[in-house]
Parts: C-alpha cells; structure tokens; sequence
C-alpha cells in the first residue's frame, strides 16, 4: 500500500535498535547444512477434505533430478498411505509440488522427500475435517520482509500446538533491491536481499523465493504446519492493479504482463499451493476451504483480476479547499461506481461460496482479505507532538521529503480522509458492492481476517446503512515494522490512540510489534490472541501475548467480549 508517507520515507533513518526492541532467548537452529539436496525445506498446503499439496525444492548441478515422496501416518514411516517419484528440472526451478489424494479427513499425516544422495526433514501436516468439529486453530500470519529480520514469529507458529493451519496473507517476499525499504537494517544484521537488484524477470523472483525459504523460522514453520496462502502486493511489487503499479516503470522495468506472469510463475513454484483449474489463470486465485460444520475460509484475490488504478493523494488534495470539496471527493473520487476491488469471476466465486456455507449453517465465515477494509481516516494531528515532530524535521531540512509528507498527513487529518488509498478505503463503492453480496447471500456475520498493515488491528464492520457486516482482526507484520515506529514508541502508540479514538470502526490497533494472531475457534466464540515476538534482529527471542478477546456468534451477529 501506499499514502503520502511510503513505508521507505517513513523508516528512513531508523536504525535497527531504534525500530525493534532486542530482547532474546535461545532457539534451536534444525536448518538444513549447506551440503542438503533440500536447503528450502518442505511445506504443505491448499488442504481439502480428502488431499493436499506437498512441496520442496532440491539443489543441484545436474540438469534434472529424481526425487521420491512418502506420506505416512506417523512420523517413523511405519505406515505408509501414499508414495511416488517425480523428476524436476531447471524448467520448474528444480521444484517439487506433489498432489497427494486418497487422504482421510481432519487427520494428521508426516512426508519426506528422497534424492540417490539425501533426505529431506520430515514434515507434518493435516487435511481438512469433515462432519461436526469441535475447534479449530489458525495463525495469521502477513508481510514477512526478510531484510528487516528474522521470521521469529514463523518459528513461534511452528511451536504453537494450538495451530491447525497458517492463513497466510500476502507479502510473502519483498520485491526491493538491497538499498531499498529495509536495506539499511538487512545490511546490519547481514540479511541482504539477493539479487541486489529489484526483481522483474522470472529468474529474480526465483532467487527472492529461494532466499526467503531458507530462513530458519520459515522452515520450522512450514515443515510443522500446512499453508493457506494468498498473494498481496509484493509478491509482484508495490500496489499493483489490472494495468500496471506504483512500483513499476515500463521504460527501465519493461512490459507490466511480463513481468506480472514471471511474478506469478514463481510463485507457483515456490508455494504449496495446487495449479490453476481447466479455464482458469495463474490470477484467478480463489479458495473456499469448508472446515467441517464449523468454518469456511474464503480467500479473495483483489490484486490481479479486478482491480482499478489507485487514487493518488498528490493529484487532488490541492483542490480540495472547501468541506464540500472533501466530500465531492469522497462520493465522486474514492467511491467512483466503476472503480472496482474484486472481478467479475471472484464476485461469482464469493457469492456461491457464502450461499453455500450459509445453507450448510457452518458457525463462521472467514474472509481471508489482504488489504484493511474497516474505515480507517486521519485523525488531527493538532498535537504538540506532531507539531514539534514538523518543526523539527522542517528545521533540519526544509527540502526533506519526510517533513513534507508528515505536513500533507496533517492536511489529510484535518480533512478527515483515509490514511491509505489503496486499501478498501481507496474503493468505497467497491466495498459497499462487497457488502451487499454478502448480505444478499444471508452473511452478515463475516469474520474478516487481514494483513498488509503491519499493525494489530480489533475492527467493528458497517456497510454505507449502518448495519454491521462483521467483525476485522487485522495481524501485524512477521518481521515489516509498522508505518509509525519513525515516531519512535511513544509517538507509535500516541497515533494509535488517536486513530481508534477517531474511527468508529477502530477498537483497538497497535503498529509497536512483530507477531501474529492465533484464533481458535469453537462454536460460541473464536478466542483470538495478539502473539508477538521480543525481537526480529536476531534468532534468538521470546513471545508475548499483547492482547486476548473473544469474538462471539450471537444470532447472526459477530461482538467482542473480553
């Protein structure tokens, strides 16, 4: 996402020290050595009801390379329920993505995978269950920067017994080069991004890939549970739309659909995930996953197939002089009817989806969403802090872009405008179509679960009429810092209680940490804990719980208790 303060503006300066606290702990190091065919790992993922995807990688220096795979019951192989062979080549990055079906529902299964020299780690996975479930545990997990630190908080979702799955949304890799947003910490902690240049061809976002798998935390956490993942942004690069992006110049970067279908290429080959259906593309990523008669988990792709151009701030915030100019801009800009979030296909998709699950009278409906769609504006900044913040940048530097972009922050804040425009904020009518289909479709108690932010968020939802759609709990970043820690602690956590005291929707956000969130849910409530890690800048660390609050189905209608 992108507002007038970028996430490299906004950081620039911040030391490693001064952006996270550093507070560790020990943790085994199980890393595959230099010497393994599987330096990557295995994962799982895309789970149904009676199969799955398994997944590695091998490294080699021969042109292709036979690999066997076991699926067995318990973690010795004494049992075996599924087994093959499956040669990989340069063609697919020497990746192997396996199938595996004839599965018994809601059951645990361990996999490894064999080269003629070496075997892979053993990992552990589980299909979907099926009839009446008593619980079920996810972590959501978003926007793992692999030079801002280590993925801690994969490791603590690799030991957290209480996970069923990982809902992963988006930003699994960083398109920057290594002088890009979080250069400058990645080279203190010897976590540079490779290439060193920012990635466009398919080769580069192989090698992104390739780098972020073999941290440790990513490793751990793959191998311990399987993986529902949906892309974001930067699995391609920075607030992308149908046509292009914010983060893509045609004149040095070359053709947009090129560079998009490399993106997306690799992302198939590197994610446990199953390949596109018959009539369908590499883009059009949906999934319904049914959770027996408890849950369906619904995932929205709002990046490659429906999205339109992005509103930027810098265009129209000079002609916005008057109230009634703000909210011209509002009606006429933000919530243009043509400006659309979801396809034509995903819409279709979501509502026999809901329709579906309302029908089968499952207790939840889960919206794996990427991008914040509570209404998240501005608060004033008309505070001595802010104040003094402006003064004392202006001072150092008149020119310097971050003073300027906090004093056009200020004059959003004073318009009462959202903070970012490419979130659902930025597609107003978009969001209330969402809405409608939802409603229509007899869901009205969506849980909403999101990423992007780099924050903890507890969101109430209304639609434009003032019915409440559901509840949003938004995850924090696995090692991206949040948008305000420039302030430094005191000035983060002063702007959050700003914005939750400012919008409705807001409960409750806090940008200080690096985490997840760990929901369990049962049949009267869906207990959700703000997990965070001591520190992204070393491997060694503990865990917090910041916040715990339980969100409850009451009559078709989702509330908070405590």
């Amino acid at each position: 996402m992108r507002f007038p303060l970028s996430r490299r503006q906004l950081l620039a300066g911040v030391t490693a020290a001064s952006a996270l606290s550093v507070v560790g702990c020990t943790t085994e190091n199980k890393s595959r050595s230099a010497a393994s065919s599987f330096q990557h790992g295995v994962a799982s993922g895309d789970p149904d009801h009676n199969s799955l995807v398994i997944w590695t990688r091998v490294s080699t220096d021969k042109d292709f390379e036979n690999v066997s795979w076991e699926v067995a019951k318990d973690i010795d192989f004494n049992d075996i329920v599924a087994s093959g062979n499956q040669t990989t080549s340069a063609e697919r990055d020497f990746t192997v993505k396996v199938l595996v079906n004839k599965l018994l529902p809601g059951s645990r299964y361990f996999y490894r995978f064999k080269t003629a020299a070496d075997s892979s780690m053993i990992g552990r996975t589980k299909t979907l269950a099926s009839g009446h479930v008593s619980q079920l545990g996810l972590a959501v997990a978003s926007c793992s920067n692999f030079p801002f630190g280590y993925f801690n908080a994969y490791d603590a979702i690799a030991k957290d017994e209480q996970v069923d799955l990982v809902l992963h949304l988006g930003d699994y890799i960083y398109e920057y080069a290594e002088d890009g947003w979080g250069g400058k910490v990645g080279k203190e902690i010897g976590r540079v991004h490779l290439p060193a240049h920012e990635i466009v061809s398919l080769e580069d976002y192989r090698q992104r890939h390739a780098q972020y798998k073999t941290d440790r935390g990513s490793q751990h956490m793959h191998a311990a549970h399987p993986l529902i993942p949906i892309w974001d942004d930067h699995e391609t690069t920075n607030n992308p739309w149908m046509n292009g992006a914010q983060n893509h110049q045609p004149e040095t970067e070359g053709n947009w659909s090129n560079r998009r279908s490399a993106s997306l290429q690799a992302y198939y080959e590197w994610m446990p995930i199953r390949e596109p259906s018959i009539g369908m593309s590499r883009a059009q990523y949906w999934r319904n996953f049914s959770y027996g008669d408890l849950a369906d988990i619904i995932t929205l792709e709002t990046r490659h197939t429906g999205r339109a151009l992005q509103i930027d701030y810098a265009e129209h915030l000079p002609n916005i002089k008057t109230a009634q100019d703000r909210d011209r801009f509002m009606q006429e800009v933000l919530a243009a009817p043509e400006r659309n979030m979801l396809s034509k296909d995903m819409e279709s998709f979501l509502d026999k989806s809901l329709r579906n699950s309302v029908s089968e009278k499952r207790r939840w409906r889960i919206i794996a969403n990427q991008i914040p769609m509570a209404r998240t504006h501005v608060p004033s900044l008309k505070h001595p802090f802010f104040n003094d913040l402006i003064k004392g940048l202006s001072k150092k530097d008149p020119s310097d872009a971050v003073a300027e972009e906090w004093k056009v922050m200020g004059r959003v804040g004073e318009l009462d405008l959202p903070f970012y425009l490419d979130t659902w904020d930025g597609y107003g009518a978009a969001r209330e179509r969402f809405y409608d289909l939802c409603a229509a479709a007899g869901a009205k108690d969506l849980l909403v679960l999101t990423g992007d932010s780099h924050a903890y968020w507890q969101n109430q939802l209304f639609n434009q009429k003032g019915e409440r759609m559901g509840v949003e709990i938004g995850t924090t970043g696995i090692s991206s810092p949040g948008d305000f820690l420039r302030l430094g602690i005191e000035g983060a956590e002063l702007l959050d209680n700003l914005v939750a005291e400012h919008n409705p929707e807001v409960i409750y956000t806090d940008n200080r940490y690096n985490g997840y969130v760990r929901v369990v849910l049962d049949h009267d409530k869906a207990a959700t804990e703000f997990v965070t890690v001591s520190t992204v800048l070393k491997p060694e660390y503990k865990t917090e719980v910041v916040r715990s609050f339980n969100v409850v189905n009451d009559q078709d209608s989702l509330n908070y208790t405590s």
